[in-house]
């Protein structure tokens, strides 16, 4: 079975997609760490990230792997270095082309292949698995957000103001919405969750709900 959760940038996919995988004996697959290690290899190796060729080759060379919660590029412990602002603020860089979104969701549509998955990103419901069994569009208002992302940074020993995040995330979500190829809309088929108010066990706890009873399960 394949769970999609897609969502704009803040409304907690990655924690929450982890939390509902671990609950359903699932694999997690998180995309956007994807993403974000083309951008921290990019930047590792000096590659001028408009330049979409040496981009794409960077995102064909990576050898990208996650267990748990670590996620690795190339064999080393990347997990806080692709959450930092710099990688976040250059994210659409990886984003926006072409042909590493063609790559990625290759390997995406190959993880998922013969397991159980709750992936999440921008367009898991719609491009990379259009007949997933269940598809969640995750999502919350701008402020609560970027109160979240801040939390987030603020745990990593990087302060930044609310309004600076706010004004980046305005600007992530446009380049989402206008990106051609896989850019963040909700498929047709696709569950909407807002969760403002909602505590994140609260959250996991709905989704499960949905999701045992679009697989059959309706007392799970």
């Amino acid at each position: 079975m394949i769970v999609t959760i897609d969502g704009p940038a803040g409304a907690g996919k990655s924690s929450v997609a982890r939390q509902l995988a671990n609950v359903l004996g699932f694999q997690f697959l998180d995309t956007g760490a994807m993403y974000r290690c083309v951008v921290l290899a990019a930047l590792d190796a000096g590659i001028d990230l408009t330049d979409q060729v040496a981009m794409a080759d960077i995102a064909s060379e990576m050898k990208f792997s996650t267990d748990g919660d670590q996620i690795s590029l190339n064999g080393q412990d990347v997990t806080a270095a692709i959450r930092t602002q710099e990688v976040t603020t250059s994210i659409h860089y990886a984003a926006d082309n072409p042909q590493i979104r063609n790559i990625l969701v290759r390997l995406q549509q190959d993880f998922a292949s013969d397991v159980d998955v709750v992936t999440e990103g921008r367009d898991q419901g719609t491009v990379a698995f259009p007949n997933a069994e269940c598809k969640i569009f995750l999502t919350a208002s701008p402020v609560e957000r970027a109160r979240r992302r801040q939390e987030q940074l603020r745990q990593q020993g990087e302060q930044v103001e609310l309004e600076v995040i706010l004004q980046s995330q305005q600007t992530r979500d446009e380049q989402d919405e206008a990106r051609e190829l896989g850019g963040l809309h909700a498929a047709v088929d696709a569950v909407h969750v807002v969760t403002d108010g909602m505590k994140q066990f609260e959250v996991v706890e709905h989704l499960e709900r949905l999701v045992r009873i679009r697989n059959g399960d309706a007392d799970g």
